[in-house]
């Protein structure tokens, strides 16, 4: 580890802070970083800010007349979530700056664009926000996902507030690494307001070989890393992992009332196909079926919570993808699968099964021997889903999931020290 005391600014206020003003540390509930004002505001006085966030910046996750967020537990089907734009919604932490005459002067959107509705990689222009007339800068404008040179010109501070989901192939963190390099490379400030993990509750999965370092896997962590945003941003900074070495002056505003064995429940989509909890807590093991020709849903109301193909015909489950918003030309579009349907799986199985491997081991097994052939296509995706060279191979010569899971342990086991000194917030 590498002492970045001298760049790295860590708030880790606790309940009794007597500093914090606004929401009560002392209510119980998880307090966000976007919410604590008078610890970030200071920080921006004077300055040019850009801002890096999408629709889920709403400021606290307040929903009006909602008490509390539903809790994930087995007697919870699912957790819906409240559509973006609606008018229960609380304020976007973009009017909130402007409200408080914070001098935002550009918008950094990641995939799926600043409103979320872009599918999955789809190229989004650079545009500007009609109702506060503030520039959007696309970082999938193009074909590097950074910053250009010239927008590193038009902010002094980059402030980061966007509802990541803890998973090494959710594009969100590759873009904040990103967003750091440039920052470090033209001397800008980094403050990220953190947000709770909903797959923070535990760590999963091969530890990604830096030989498939891609755009679905930038970092060597595991799958599942256990993170929150702040978190990976301290140790992108502490362990060297930002482009030539270089650090970064960052700023984290830790969230209060969190700690990583909190079942934390997203209010609203964080994209486009992740439709509700159960969604993001099966992405996990679901999203493998991208790496393959089995459909995972997208094109339905349940994409990521079931999977089929035409030729898995003894399947007691059929869907047919459709064209629709955020998945508009989905795999197997219009063509009847036959599959599994996991929408009725407790929410206690999901939770308890980590990384399973089971549901593309079972599609595997269950299509045609002609299908298997291509199953994988390259297998060039599959690979870079999964970080690891091994487990399609194993997939093919018919090991169980428990026995590709345990190659994991020992990266598992050394990531979790590795990441240890960067943690904000008890296990």
């Amino acid at each position: 580890m590498r002492d970045v005391s001298l760049t790295l600014s860590i708030l880790l206020l606790t309940a009794l802070s007597s500093g914090c003003k606004g929401p009560s540390a002392a209510s119980g509930r998880v307090i966000l970083g976007d919410e604590r004002f008078s610890e970030y505001l200071p920080l921006l006085e004077g300055k040019r800010v850009a801002i890096f966030a999408n629709q889920s910046a709403i400021v606290g996750d307040e929903i009006s007349g909602v008490p509390s967020r539903v809790p994930v537990d087995d007697n919870t089907v699912t957790v819906p979530f409240i559509p973006s734009g609606d008018p229960s919604l609380g304020a976007h932490l973009l009017d909130v700056l402007l409200e408080k005459g914070v001098n935002v002067t550009a918008i950094f959107s990641p995939e799926h664009g600043f409103r979320g509705t872009a599918d999955a990689g789809e190229h989004v222009g650079s545009s500007v926000d009609e109702k506060t007339g503030v520039p959007i800068l696309s970082l999938y404008e193009g074909s590097k996902g950074r910053p250009s040179d010239g927008s590193m010109d038009t902010f002094d501070v980059l402030v980061v507030d966007i509802q990541d989901v803890g998973l090494r192939y959710y594009t969100y963190y590759i873009s904040m690494q990103r967003l750091m390099d440039a920052c470090a490379e033209f001397d800008k400030e980094v403050i990220i307001l953190d947000r709770p993990n909903p797959n923070g509750f535990y760590v999963d999965g091969p530890v990604l070989d830096m030989e498939l370092r891609s755009g679905v896997g930038s970092l060597p962590i595991p799958i599942v890393h256990g993170m929150t945003l702040g978190e990976l941003g301290r140790m992108m900074v502490g362990e060297g992992w930002l482009k030539d070495g270089r650090e970064c002056a960052l700023t984290v505003i830790p969230c209060l009332n969190y700690s990583h064995s909190t079942l934390y429940s997203l209010i609203l989509a964080p994209s486009p196909n992740l439709k509700d909890m159960k969604a993001v807590l099966l992405y996990s093991s679901t999203c493998f079926f991208e790496g393959t020709k089995v459909s995972l849903g997208r094109g339905t109301d349940h994409p990521f919570e079931m999977y089929g193909h035409p030729d898995m015909k003894d399947q007691p489950f059929s869907f047919i993808p459709r064209s629709v918003p955020g998945a508009k030309n989905p795999p197997l579009l219009d063509r009847e699968c036959h599959g599994k349907d996991l929408r009725g799986k407790p929410l206690s199985e999901i939770l308890s099964e980590g990384v399973n491997l089971s549901y593309v081991i079972d599609a595997y097994k269950s299509i045609s021997e002609k299908g298997r052939e291509d199953f994988f296509g390259s297998g060039r995706f599959f690979n870079l889903l999964t970080g690891d060279r091994t487990v399609m191979e194993d997939i093919k010569e018919g090991k169980t999931s428990e026995e590709i899971r345990s190659k994991w342990t020992e990266g598992i086991y050394k990531f979790k020290k590795q990441r240890e000194p960067y943690l904000l917030y008890a296990e």
